[in-house]
């Protein structure tokens, strides 16, 4: 079989390091009530070899939009039994037409479009009950961040309103080819026991956006857009910053404003 050459374009870095690739394996619980795991840009199997060790009875989907890697993937396991191989783009399938039941989804994801990978995971929620993946060490620590801090965001907030996420261990850029020229590091997400937030979902995810996008202003100010109520301007809240409010605090500040318009 002939090696699969990373691509600049795909932001493809394949990992050497068996070790590293067994740990990330054995970090995926396997026990949250799925029977099936996704793993996002095997490349050249490296994780997934370790995915079948590890969780012999859990079906494993691979998917890849790499040719060359599918072609790699199915020369090497073929009709392999519990192990599908899938030509696709993960941000653009439906993962509920292949998959019906709960999956969880694990890989080395692309440092280009892991944010990405991570919004379409939220609107998978209610199927994904866990991920465990490696990415950029600064994306990373960005979504364990707590309230206070310069990298608390976006993703902080979104992922930890239905996630419990944890940061396991930091890798080295010598372990892949080619190196990145950042550290990585391997995250797990729990799904907690939010079913459904006590506010509107989609204008929860307008006021923390908004918030962010202006975090050097109060939010009385980043969030005029939203045409903020009379009533609300007092609100002690408003004065703070976006990186001050807790997960909780969005959620009881967008539940206000929902009910102010009422």
């Amino acid at each position: 079989m002939t090696k699969v050459r990373p691509k600049k374009y795909l932001g493809q870095h394949f990992l050497r390091d068996l070790r590293i690739a067994e740990k990330i394996a054995q970090s995926l619980t396997g026990h949250l009530d799925y029977q099936n795991i996704l793993e996002v840009g095997p490349g050249m199997g490296v994780l997934t070899d370790f995915l079948m060790k590890e969780h012999p009875l859990i079906n494993i989907y691979a998917v890849d939009v790499d040719k060359e890697s599918i072609a790699f993937l199915n020369d090497r396991y073929g009709d392999r039994k519990g192990l599908e191989v899938i030509h696709g783009d993960f941000l653009r399938m439906n993962i509920s037409d292949t998959i019906k039941d709960k999956v969880a989804i694990i890989g080395n994801f692309p440092y280009n479009i892991s944010s990405q990978i991570f919004f379409k995971t939220l609107e998978l929620k209610d199927q994904v009950p866990e991920v465990v993946c490696m990415l950029q060490k600064e994306v990373a620590e960005r979504i364990v961040a707590k309230p206070g801090g310069k990298i608390y965001g976006i993703l902080s907030v979104l992922l930890q309103a239905f996630y419990e996420v944890e940061y396991l261990f930091t890798v080295e850029p010598h372990v892949f080819h080619p190196p990145p020229k950042v550290k990585s590091a391997v995250i797990r997400l729990i799904r907690n026991s939010t079913s459904q937030l006590k506010c509107d979902e989609q204008l929860f995810k307008k006021v923390v956006k908004s918030g962010f996008q202006n975090r050097r202003k109060t939010l009385r100010n980043a969030l005029k857009k939203i045409n903020l109520p009379a009533e609300m301007e007092g609100l002690d809240v408003l004065g703070k910053r976006a990186e001050q409010l807790s997960v909780n605090d969005f959620i009881d500040l967008t539940f206000k404003l929902q009910s102010s318009w009422m």
